[in-house]
């Protein structure tokens, strides 16, 4: 059973993704809030799997929650789906930055389309198009050269299954390019994660185009391995 809490400040909106969720085999509601201060209160007390959050909301935004939730939960930390109305926000490549799984335009989230997202993400999946994450990456990240410090403490097998992440390889392609097993990639992706201290396979996205991994233009490597 998926545990989903629901966060928006328009009731009317937050009250239909919740009657979406429950009436979805395998998924209930926990918990719904229009703030992010009982955002953050409800995912503590209900330790939700999946945490649908609105990006702007009273209080403390979506990307404030975002942090606090990740910061303040051990593992298995919940995995946050950001809703915006713009692909191209500064608060959604901040939410991402600060960990969240991924996020979905609130028009494209209807029917079927939201349930397979919370299914995708409650099972370790990322939710970002490459195309538009280089987008978000190009309009507001920091152009930092590529980095020896972050990057030292990485072998050269775990920064080239960054790049191929971050330019959107799932675990079977990015196995099938390297010619390892999914166990592999999923071993070397993990070892990264905890090196570094990021929660989500979107947070090890920004890694790599903040830190000259992949160009945010094309999504090239900018370095080797």
């Amino acid at each position: 059973m998926i545990r989903v809490l629901v966060v928006d400040d328009q009731h009317l909106i937050c009250d239909a993704f919740a009657a979406l969720v429950r009436d979805a085999p395998g998924m209930e509601v926990v918990g719904q809030a229009d703030n992010g201060y009982d955002a953050v209160a409800l995912a503590t007390s209900e330790a939700p799997d999946v945490i649908l959050m609105d990006i702007r909301l009273p209080g403390i935004n979506g990307v404030a929650a975002t942090e606090r939730i990740l910061a303040g939960t051990q593992d298995p930390r919940p995995r946050v789906l950001i809703l915006t109305t713009f692909d191209l926000d500064e608060y959604v490549y901040g939410a991402l930055r600060a960990g969240a799984s991924g996020f979905l335009l609130k028009e494209e989230t209807r029917g079927d389309r939201l349930l397979l997202a919370i299914q995708a993400v409650a099972g370790g999946d990322s939710l970002l198009a490459p195309e538009v994450t280089r987008r978000l990456v190009q309009a507001y990240a920091p152009r930092l050269p590529v980095s020896p410090q972050a990057l030292g403490c990485l072998t050269a097998r775990e920064i080239e299954v960054v790049r191929h992440v971050a330019t959107g390889g799932d675990n079977a392609t990015i196995a099938r390019q390297l010619a390892v097993s999914d166990a592999t990639v999923k071993t070397h992706l993990n070892r990264t994660m905890t090196k570094l201290g990021l929660k989500s396979r979107a947070q090890v996205v920004v890694f790599a185009y903040e830190n000259g991994i992949v160009t945010p233009g094309d999504g090239s490597p900018a370095c080797g391995p």
